[in-house]
């Protein structure tokens, strides 16, 4: 059974994530937030597998709960949701340390299949999307806005634990390639991939996939195409 917990300022978008979400054997609502500090004290009460997150809402901010959230290090991962063509600020909710996003006029199978990804430690979208997604909000931050990835010159530390085969694979996992891609194309076993993604994710205190994205364009290995 995965639990939810549900952060959203809208009345009405809460109780339709919340019957969609009671519509489904597997998943349990344990709570609504409307706010950000509601989120983070009631993830701390309930510790719920996932919260369903957005990004604006009165008073603390969908961002700061996530990065508050995650911080405190326990179990619940965070899925942002956002209008993505509008909302400048999803870039931020990953790399405060979310699993994932998705935009709120996404498919309810693929908000489901989104809640259940997240909560088994997968990434919410293919890596490819995340990567198209990421270019997106890369070229369009405007030079104010809060969180922008820094652009970062020369050896970064969280880099210097990687092997040489490690770091290659962070670069291509970073450029969007999947496991299946990283085998044939390096004429690795799959499983071999594995491996190495989860080495690298453990070397670099990457909390899943999309975050060792995010780490990819942080130090340079990936530029926004």
């Amino acid at each position: 059974m995965t639990t939810v917990l549900i952060a959203d300022d809208q009345t009405l978008q809460r109780f339709g994530f919340r019957m969609l979400l009671e519509s489904q054997d597997d998943i349990t609502v344990l709570g609504e937030a409307a706010n950000g500090s509601e989120a983070v004290r009631m993830t701390a009460e309930l510790n719920p597998d996932v919260v369903l997150m957005d990004v604006r809402m009165p008073g603390l901010d969908g961002i700061e709960a996530t990065r508050r959230i995650t911080a405190a290090g326990d179990r619940t991962r965070v899925l942002i949701l956002t209008t993505f063509d509008l909302d400048e600020y999803a870039y931020a909710g990953l790399r405060a340390g979310a699993s994932g996003f998705l935009v709120k006029d996404a498919q309810p199978e693929e908000l489901l299949a989104g809640i259940r990804a997240v909560a088994t430690g997968d990434a919410v979208v293919a890596p490819s999307v995340t990567r198209r997604l990421l270019d997106a909000y890369v070229h369009h931050l405007p030079s104010g806005a809060p969180e922008r990835a820094p652009v970062v010159t020369g050896e970064d530390p969280r880099l210097s634990t990687l092997t040489e085969r490690e770091r290659e694979i962070l670069t291509v996992v970073g450029q969007g390639w999947t496991n299946n891609e990283i085998a044939t194309r390096l004429h690795l076993a799959e499983s071999t991939v594995k491996t190495h993604v989860g080495r690298i994710l453990a070397k670099t205190n990457s909390r899943d996939r999309i975050q060792a994205v995010i780490l990819a364009y942080d130090t340079g290995l990936v530029h926004p195409s």
